[in-house]
């Protein structure tokens, strides 16, 4: 088991530093390479930017506990939700479909070892893969 997490792409892991604009305030945020790619998708999935999409999570998170005390670990467990999310609709939708389990075995490898398109973090333009029927994970439609 310890063999799939090890291979991992060193990329992925790397951190970045990225500067978000938040109500008119410049703010520096650390992530590492894979988080900023799922950020990303979210906001693709939402129809925004990635930074109108963290400065949303920062103002709901605001509102909800009146303070944000580490907003970039708050966005690594949004990213791990997230694709929990992706995981359980696809699943559910096989489920519904009658299929077998195992084509979610090799849905959920492909979607943890396939690098995310236009991140830069591959350098191969590689395609994200597709987790069909899934609307939108990130709120109930």
């Amino acid at each position: 088991m310890c063999e799939f997490f090890v291979k991992a792409d060193p990329i992925q892991y790397e951190q970045r530093s990225r500067t978000v604009r938040m109500h008119g305030v410049l703010t520096s945020i650390r992530l590492e390479n894979m988080v900023w790619d799922l950020l990303a998708e979210m906001a693709e999935d939402e129809g925004c930017t990635t930074n109108a999409l963290i400065a949303q999570f920062h103002d709901e998170i605001l509102a909800h506990r009146g303070e944000v005390p580490n907003f970039a670990s708050f966005l690594r467990v949004t990213c791990m939700r997230y694709m929990r999310r992706r995981m359980m609709a696809l699943e559910k939708a096989q489920s519904d479909a009658g299929l077998r389990a195992q084509p979610l075995q090799v849905a959920a490898t492909d979607a943890l070892t396939t690098p995310l398109q236009g991140t830069g973090t591959d350098g191969r333009g590689a395609l994200r893969p597709t987790l069909s029927p899934v609307v939108s994970p990130i709120r109930a439609r």
